[in-house]
């Protein structure tokens, strides 16, 4: 098996996928993704960009190098568009406004800030795209041992926490529950040391930056002048409740951030501000598939894509797959289940944990909500499903 295209590193070659449009890849080295894209919409005042990476030097070494490619100066970005609250798309926006004064625009329910978005949010990729990454990965390290009978692959850049990992894959932490009681009742166990010392450093370089704030908050129906035309606002809350992508009716082309990716699915966490961030991911869907002239799709890691309609339906039979192995589950039970059973029949043992359990349980309160499932707490407070 191949990798997937959003797990490629970053290309450092500067792309023009639309007119006045490019594409510029920024490494990261996340659990499932090997790059971010962020792009550059040129105007005759300089140019926006979307989506600026993570936080730190490497990533503005490389942003520096990315925009000299394209004749370009940090300080000609007057506008940086963040889709959503996840650092690795908003993490170079300080760095833009403290040196060079950039307006920035996100959506009106934005939180910034590393601290909070550590807390708050929830990674990027489907567990179950990291466990395809992972059994890639240990065949690779196999091969290696094989070959070299060195034991380990030098340098790879994922935990590979076997056993009762209690946040296997994740690249922020839902700190906000973890050494207290999950949603769905019981102890959440703490996350292993290798990782909680990554989030210590991350939260303490969120604290060193200059945070700002969203200058420009934007919603739903909102029109931008990017790229020298129209581009509109669609809030697609799912992958968070913040998210939002741009259409451009003009040149034919959708800004899609997280929401669509062309061969991974996000993840949807149960951990929300909506009490079924899986129905709002579907209308999210629903809704940008409907959208007609779309020529090309350009997602906040991969390559850009032609066929935006087809790419929303493939992650939608994606979930709907879920939710039938779900019913599927509870006939075997045959009696109310935790959240913790159902995941721990849905992934693998290695992946067993709080991101888990996290998306076990956003798909079993769908079925919750579209009353295909029942719920009820038992005597210590934890949540047991029946599906109908």
């Amino acid at each position: 098996m191949a990798k997937r295209q959003e797990q490629e590193t970053a290309n450092p070659e500067v792309t023009e996928v639309a007119p006045n449009v490019l594409r510029m890849q920024l490494p990261i080295r996340m659990p499932g993704l090997g790059h971010v894209n962020m792009y550059a919409l040129l105007d005759d005042h300089g140019a926006a960009v979307v989506d600026p990476g993570l936080p730190g030097p490497f990533n503005w070494k490389a942003i520096e190098n990315r925009l000299r490619q394209a004749e370009l100066k940090p300080k000609d970005i007057h506008t940086v568009i963040v889709t959503h609250s996840h650092p690795d798309h908003f993490g170079g926006a300080a760095r833009f406004v403290k040196e060079h004064g950039a307006k920035v625009i996100a959506h009106r329910s934005f939180r910034f800030g590393i601290a909070e978005s550590v807390s708050n949010n929830t990674p990027e990729v489907s567990l179950e795209d990291l466990e395809a990454q992972r059994d890639l990965d240990d065949g690779e390290e196999a091969e290696a041992r094989d070959e070299n009978d060195t034991g380990a692959t030098p340098g790879s850049p994922h935990d590979h926490d076997h056993g009762h990992n209690t946040n296997s894959g994740t690249n922020t932490p839902q700190m906000g529950w973890w050494g207290g009681p999950s949603p769905w009742g019981g102890q959440s166990a703490r996350p292993p040391l290798r990782r909680r010392l990554q989030w210590g450093i991350m939260r303490a370089l969120g604290g060193a930056m200059s945070v700002p704030e969203v200058s420009h908050p934007v919603e739903q129906g909102d029109v931008l002048y990017l790229a020298g035309r129209e581009m509109f606002v669609l809030h697609t809350p799912g992958h968070t409740p913040d998210h939002f992508c741009l259409h451009d009716p003009e040149a034919g082309i959708f800004l899609a951030g997280d929401h669509v990716l062309p061969s991974i699915t996000p993840h949807i966490s149960g951990i929300s501000t909506s009490e079924d961030p899986l129905l709002s991911f579907f209308y999210s869907l629903d809704r940008v598939g409907e959208i007609s002239g779309i020529n090309k799709a350009l997602p906040a890691h991969g390559h850009p894509f032609d066929d935006l309609t087809k790419r929303t339906e493939e992650i939608k039979r994606h979930h709907f797959e879920r939710l039938d192995r779900i019913r599927e589950i509870s006939r075997e039970f045959g009696r109310p289940a935790s959240v913790e059973e159902f995941s721990k029949h849905l992934f693998k043992q290695r992946s067993w944990g709080s991101m888990a359990e996290s998306e076990t349980y956003a798909h079993l309160e769908h079925l919750r909500h579209a009353r295909e499932a029942e719920s009820h707490r038992d005597k210590k407070g934890v949540l047991l499903y029946l599906t109908s």
